[in-house]
């Protein structure tokens, strides 16, 4: 039996078993980033007397809008001190350190948690023999707003450095809980993939981590000027100037949130991300993907893909064309600067939403993932994947949309009951097999599953097929990839 009261650098914890693992949760990875912490770089967390109880999720960071019951949970609560973490590990203790995997929620940057019902870290601890920890981040203005030409210790990419904060608090603590530090597989989805990128390329986060799992999301970031015209337009918002900003230390948080919302319908960025990873000369000194050409991650093996209709989650296929899904692609468009005829590209797909769907899913996530993932087999083995699986019944997972592929990957498949979806035994003997690859990934540094033989990606791009049926194609829709200008 794994013993549940550890002791932490910082002081000891105490958890409970849960469904057949050990469970810690509400870890504090650093301090508070409130008050003049607000907008610094995370700070370690102080140390506590006595014992912690770690039952009990820590808040989500404070937030928009909820993606939770869209995950099939609850409300929970939400506060600026949310820098917490999560850890599931097999009930029964081992002889050897096991792998560990750390998760990087999703949510566009500005909305989500460790602590949805979706991510439950169960099924991959008990099954995989591997510990997972979720982190909580900085989200939206407080994790991603360009701070660091204010100076005055401000910095920029707040939330990623949280991120490294947490992957450093793993390196120091996680062997009191059964795991070995030298065995880290960092995966995230959609934001959380796009802030592996990010990590991938900045100094700070180098050997925290060994192997990498990408779901739906590559380079992204935004350029310097961009971001410096949103801090000046959030200052504005709020009534600052350059010689008032330590109010900004003492202004209440919802004033900053709303300030954010108000920018965003003024700038009409529509899909737009406008809190991302920003290119700061310093946290993130080169675009990840031309740092990870360069070989800023040599040695990470990669395991990467997207889902086939990733736009169908954003974009509803059934959907009359309109204006306001041409605004949607307006988005893709912003977030897309470096491909060249970008428009010329989108008006080739159908003036439908089932068209403008699949621009989101070719433009922005399958043609980002390509680049990456070619960007780093110079450098490290990387293995490609896309995720087909779709309900035909239902109304929306009739497509294989954006996200879905996490049910699976943590075998969750109870949490889609919020979308009345009730997965049959083919869909979860598929989930086992997904599950399956991502954990042989995190224990071996190579991915199996079902018996099938999966290549790595070199130049006939082998792309294992997730689906009622598993299979390896090489070079999926080619006339479409070269139209997307990736060669």
């Amino acid at each position: 039996m794994r013993e549940l009261q550890v002791q932490t650098k910082y002081g000891t914890v105490q958890g409970e078993l849960l469904h057949g693992a050990s469970v810690w949760k509400g870890i504090p990875y650093a301090k508070p980033p409130v008050g003049e912490l607000r907008f610094r770089a995370p700070v370690q967390p102080e140390s506590w007397e006595g014992i912690r109880q770690a039952t009990e999720f820590g808040p989500e960071n404070i937030q928009p809008r909820h993606d939770s019951e869209w995950m099939g949970g609850q409300k929970p609560p939400e506060s600026e001190d949310s820098l917490y973490l999560n850890i599931w590990a097999p009930e029964k203790e081992n002889s050897q350190p096991l792998p560990v995997m750390v998760w990087i929620h999703g949510g566009s940057f500005v909305t989500g948690s460790g602590s949805l019902p979706v991510y439950d870290g169960t099924q991959l601890a008990v099954r995989g023999d591997v510990i997972v920890v979720t982190i909580n981040y900085r989200l939206g203005p407080l994790g991603f707003l360009h701070m660091a030409p204010l100076g005055d210790s401000y910095v920029s990419n707040a939330g990623l450095l949280d991120q490294v904060a947490a992957l450093q608090w793993v390196k120091d603590n996680i062997t009191a809980f059964g795991g070995d530090p030298g065995q880290v597989t960092v995966f995230g989805e959609s934001a959380g993939s796009m802030s592996i990128a990010a990590l991938m390329a900045m100094p700070a986060a180098k050997g925290l981590f060994q192997r990498a799992i990408m779901e739906s999301g590559a380079s992204q970031l935004m350029p310097s000027e961009q971001a410096s015209a949103l801090h000046e337009g959030m200052l504005k918002v709020l009534g600052i100037d350059r010689d008032s900003l330590a109010k900004l230390n003492s202004i209440p948080v919802e004033q900053i949130m709303a300030a954010a919302e108000t920018v965003k319908q003024q700038s009409g960025a529509g899909m737009a991300l406008l809190f991302q990873p920003v290119l700061d000369g310093e946290t993130l000194p080169q675009i990840p993907l031309q740092a990870v050409h360069e070989g800023s991650a040599q040695g990470v093996s990669v395991l990467i893909g997207t889902t086939k209709h990733e736009g169908a989650l954003f974009i509803q296929p059934d959907v009359p064309f309109s204006n306001e899904i041409d605004m949607v692609v307006q988005g893709v468009d912003f977030m897309t600067p470096d491909l060249e005829n970008r428009v010329a590209i989108a008006d080739s797909y159908p003036k439908t939403a089932d068209g403008q769907a699949q621009v989101m899913t070719d433009m922005f996530f399958w043609r980002s993932a390509l680049q990456y993932a070619s960007a780093q087999q110079q450098h490290a083995p990387v293995w490609m994947y896309r995720f087909d699986w779709v309900m035909p019944e239902h109304p929306l997972l009739k497509r294989a949309i954006h996200s879905i592929e996490m049910f699976f990957v943590f075998n969750t498949l109870d949490a889609l009951k919020f979308m009345k979806a009730v997965p049959d035994e083919a869909a979860k003997s598929l989930a086992l097999k997904v599950q399956d690859a991502w954990i042989s990934f995190a224990r071996n540094g190579k991915p199996e599953t079902a018996g099938i033989e999966w290549p790595e990606y070199r130049e006939d791009r082998a792309t294992l097929i997730f689906n009622h049926e598993i299979e390896v194609v090489h070079d999926p829709e080619a006339s479409k990839r070269e139209l997307l200008g990736v060669k």
